[in-house]
């Protein structure tokens, strides 16, 4: 892997100070560095000169979604200028060039930068399409041999593809080497690209929003409608297509499309990149999308508010949003899977099945025409469209999706002309492009045959291991699955990974298991989130039909199933990502270590359906921040119960795993994976070590409390925040529920008090809690809008 100490940002744009605020984000000092305003060329004020750099990275304070994991990693970003601090890139070990999209420009700067340049050190560029070997002609050869393209998708902490494009000289080690260190160390999905215009996911991109604009002036359709079909309904984002593009600004997207049109190498390809009419109007008056107020869409104001508007293509004004309603729409929202919602929509006769069938027919064929220019294989093209424009299935999945024979076909009866090699593949008996063969992946190659997919030996695919006969046991809630080397992984369901009583059952059989036969445990999930906490609705129903006795059993079961995790004596890793809340960390908090995706926002959020923590949680987070505190010293207890009582009554969330830190969901000697398809695997590490290193279950503690003295403190504050109009009576109620469990009850200050005593009083406040009618309403609020209410 590539050994990167230290790298350097040229050009402090908002793609050049996002990409130096993820460098800092995984902890490599970076040197952010822009060109001097012209009007402070003959400035001595270093400041002044410095200006662009420091623009840059303090806009990376204000930009959301936030672009770094935690404000303090900016300081490892330092800025400059491209004149007084040129030579200090002999410093650095990657130099990445950011600069404006022109390529004078572009070889102007790498002309001087081989002055400075340290041989072995890694050049590359964050173009999103100029040719790669036309930047660096005439720099000498070791130059070229560190120099590649590395195209980072905006914004570049968020989006997993990372393009990377070698030059005809470039060290094939080189490219590996980077690779790997994007892989494991930024977190990115690698696609290595062939240099051309708009590289993979840019050129398939770019022609799929143009005939899709194209589509929609055939059909008389309108953006809104268009997108009713392109977002979810067909497997891709919910902005779907106009709604993206008003995000990424229709002057770019103008600029993206004429750069294929004026480098491509025949006149089909330009008549496919031509920018429509609409569009150049749409420039022209500078109806650029999100950036100036309005695009496809606009936000109006209207008697009853603020209301987003679609633009009418007949009159090109703004009216309000229409919602398309087709029978292939509500079939494919019933529709199991999503090849079958796909072959709902693209084999349907109503518009929204003429829609879905030009965009898919045209995207796919285009994508088997374009595979040998752009990519060397179609495994290529499909993870760069999944990762660098969110779409579930690449163009080749897809094709498998609704069936390959039974489409060309339709095609060929269309009229349309089908690539030979696809052909050639159908004559000789093939009906996919993908298939799993003996519990491996396998795709079509290019030269017609069948070969395994390369995958990362980090990459753990649960579903492939169910697939392989892995499965210990499993039931609606939650699988145990061998994930090899004695270790077992249970993984929760995606019926949003809501803890029941499933799960419940579940992790006890888990736990008995792994106690007999593994040596470790891990806690994790593929779906998009790790757990959004514990089945409220199971909970309601029970409380509105007052059965106490089995909300008391329910709780009493949580909590003991978390408790059987820190018990086991094996080694237990939780391996948490994305929304990672209430239940979800009680889940994590108990375990010997978590092993944390960067992107894992975690938070115990219980006060926002009126309740508090019910499985442990605030036990936990007590004997995290009283671990090595003196029982006598209020002076140091104060305080910690108060940040506990802030981050849970305030329903802090972690925007990153980092700054799960903060309020120690995560522990210092807790580990964070960049590359959540890395998770699993780094957990599994984790877990064998222990193992390994001679493990045993933590002993119970004794934990310090704060007692009367502390929760009168708490309660004070929590009074203030009422009589101030802050919070309603309820928080209020809840407040003083939540200082009576963190202050340890009704004890003189200093006790020290046994686990199952917090847990008891933890319970007894969520019941008594959970029978309040003000927090039935909240629960109820929170299933049906989604949202808090606040009462």
């Amino acid at each position: 892997m590539a050994r990167i100490k230290k790298a350097a940002v040229l050009g402090a744009g908002v793609m050049g100070a996002a990409i130096a605020g993820h460098l800092a984000n995984v902890g490599i000092p970076t040197l952010l560095l822009d060109i001097v305003p012209r009007e402070s060329v003959e400035s001595k004020d270093k400041k002044e000169r410095n200006r662009l750099a420091q623009a840059g990275k303090e806009r990376l304070f204000k930009e959301k979604p936030a672009p770094l994991y935690t404000k303090d990693v900016a300081a490892l970003i330092e800025i400059g200028n491209m004149e007084d601090d040129f030579d200090r890139l002999a410093e650095v070990d990657w130099i990445i060039e950011v600069v404006v999209e022109n390529l004078a420009i572009k070889q102007g700067l790498y002309e001087r930068l081989e002055k400075v340049w340290k041989p072995g050190t890694v050049v590359s560029s964050n173009t999103s399409g100029i040719s790669i070997n036309k930047m660096v002609e005439g720099r000498r050869e070791a130059f070229r041999r560190h120099f590649l393209g590395t195209h980072f998708f905006n914004p570049p902490r968020y989006m997993k593809l990372l393009e990377i494009i070698p030059g005809n000289d470039t060290d094939p080690q080189i490219v590996e080497e980077m690779k790997h260190f994007a892989e494991e160390v930024l977190g990115k999905g690698v696609v290595l690209c062939k240099d051309t215009p708009n590289f993979i996911a840019n050129r398939i991109g770019t022609y799929g929003l143009q005939i899709t604009l194209q589509a929609m002036v055939d059909l008389g359709m309108g953006p809104d409608e268009v997108d009713d079909v392109t977002g979810r309904a067909m497997g891709r984002p919910k902005s779907a297509t106009f709604r993206t593009l008003d995000l990424v600004g229709l002057d770019t997207f103008v600029h993206v499309a004429g750069n294929v049109h004026e480098n491509a190498s025949d006149e089909e390809e330009k008549a496919a990149f031509e920018v429509s009419p609409v569009l150049k109007q749409m420039v022209e008056k500078k109806w650029l999308g999100e950036k100036t107020g309005q695009g496809f869409y606009k936000k109006v104001k209207t008697e009853s508010g603020k209301e987003i508007h679609a633009l009418d293509l007949a009159t090109m004004e703004y009216r309000p949003r229409k919602k398309l309603k087709t029978r292939s729409l509500e079939q494919a929202k019933k529709a199991k899977s999503l090849p079958e919602q796909l072959q709902a929509l693209v084999y349907a006769d109503d518009v929204a099945g003429k829609l879905a069938w030009t965009i898919t027919k045209k995207v796919l064929l285009y994508s088997a025409k374009r595979l040998e220019e752009i990519a060397g294989d179609i495994v290529s093209v499909d993870q760069a469209m999944k990762w660098g424009f969110n779409w579930d299935l690449g163009p080749f999945e897809t094709w498998d999706a609704i069936g390959l024979v039974k489409s060309v076909e339709r095609m060929k009866e269309e009229g349309e002309t089908i690539p030979a090699w696809v052909e050639a593949w159908i004559a000789d008996g093939n009906t996919r492009f993908y298939e799993v063969k003996e519990g491996k992946r396998h795709s079509f190659h290019i030269g017609g045959k069948w070969g395994e997919v390369e995958e990362n030996e980090k990459v753990i695919s649960l579903a492939r291991l169910k697939e392989q006969g892995k499965l210990i046991k499993g039931n609606r809630g939650a699988s145990l699955i061998d994930i090899g080397d004695d270790i077992a992984c249970l993984e929760l369901h995606p019926l949003k990974q809501a803890i029941g009583a499933d799960v419940i059952s579940m992790i006890n059989a888990a736990v008995k298991e792994v106690a007999a036969n593994y040596r470790g445990l891990v806690i994790s999930a593929e779906a998009a989130n790790f757990c959004v906490g514990a089945n409220i609705m199971m909970m309601l129903m029970e409380a509105q039909d007052q059965n106490w006795f089995e909300l008391d059993l329910m709780v009493r079961q949580f909590q003991n199933a978390m408790g059987s995790l820190r018990t086991l004596d094996r080694p237990v890793v939780a391996a948490p990502y994305g929304l990672t809340l209430g239940g979800g960390v009680e889940m994590c908090l108990p375990c010997d270590r978590i092993q944390a995706a960067g992107e894992t926002y975690m938070g115990l959020v219980e006060v926002g359906v009126g309740l508090i923590p019910g499985g442990g949680g605030n036990k936990e987070m007590l004997l995290r921040w009283t671990e090595g505190v003196d029982p006598k010293d209020r002076i140091s207890l104060q305080p910690l119960v108060n940040h506990i009582f802030m981050a849970i009554g305030q329903a802090k969330v972690s925007t990153s795993a980092l700054e799960a830190r903060k309020y120690k969901f995560l522990r210092a000697y807790d580990g964070i994976t960049a590359n959540r398809d890395h998770l699993v695997h780094d957990a599994k590490q984790v877990a064998l070590g222990l193992y390994k290193s001679g493990y045993q279950a933590p002993k119970p503690r004794m934990i310090p409390v704060v007692g009367e003295t502390g929760y009168n403190v708490l309660k004070l504050g929590a009074y203030g925040l009422l009589k101030s109009g802050h919070i309603s009576e309820h928080d209020y109620k809840i407040a003083d529920k939540l200082a009576f469990v963190l202050s340890g009850g009704n004890v003189p200050e200093g006790t020290l008090v046994s686990e199952q005593y917090l847990l008891d009083i933890e319970r007894e406040a969520f019941l008594s809690l959970i029978g309040e009618p003000k927090t039935q309403a909240r629960m109820q609020y929170m299933l049906k809008k989604g949202k808090p209410l606040r009462n």
